[in-house]
């Protein structure tokens, strides 16, 4: 009996070690992680943004996480959605830029777990480009049909969907607020 109370104390201490260097690497770590993040984040809105000026954040609601004006001269002339929807993979995220009658000026993928070689392809700019002028007069393409080179998605079908059902509704939200 003694001997497996030693064994125990022996693992218990082995795990209460480990934990605290990982709670020690944890608290050193995360401030740099959240550092890249807002970079990285920042860096995006910036590829998106059509050379207009970033203003104000608001939080969205539904699928939009959150909304930020785009400016020019003081005068709103579009709004920059960050986006979720589903793909084969689970949940995406991505950031997309509109004019205010829901035109797409830019798009670009955040965070996936789609499938490497087929749904990855969507973190791609040409990938993205393919939206981009879409939403006022032209609705946002949500069938592979609908592109000009449908062959360029094929094989990633439930990712097309998330990103073309994500960006269609991304456009009626930015019409919805006009230039407010």
């Amino acid at each position: 009996m003694k001997q497996y109370l030693k064994i125990a104390l022996i693992l218990f201490a082995i795990c209460a070690v480990a934990a605290a260097l990982l709670a020690v690497v944890n608290a050193v770590t995360a401030p740099q992680i959240a550092a890249n993040a807002l970079k990285e984040t920042s860096a995006a809105l910036m590829d998106i943004s059509g050379g207009y000026d970033l203003g104000e954040k608001r939080e969205g609601d539904g699928n939009v996480n959150y909304v930020i004006t785009l400016v020019e001269n003081k005068e709103i002339k579009g709004y920059v959605l960050e986006l979720t929807s589903n793909g084969y993979g689970g949940p995406i995220t991505l950031v997309a830029s509109y004019k205010t009658d829901g035109e797409l000026i830019g798009a670009k993928m955040m965070a996936n777990s789609e499938t490497p070689g087929l749904g990855k392809k969507s973190e791609e700019s040409w990938y993205m480009a393919q939206f981009v002028g879409f939403g006022a007069a032209n609705p946002i393409p949500t069938s592979k049909n609908d592109l000009a080179d449908p062959s360029l998605v094929s094989g990633a079908t439930v990712t097309f969907t998330g990103v073309s059902g994500a960006l269609k509704n991304g456009s009626e939200y930015v019409k919805s607020l006009g230039g407010k």
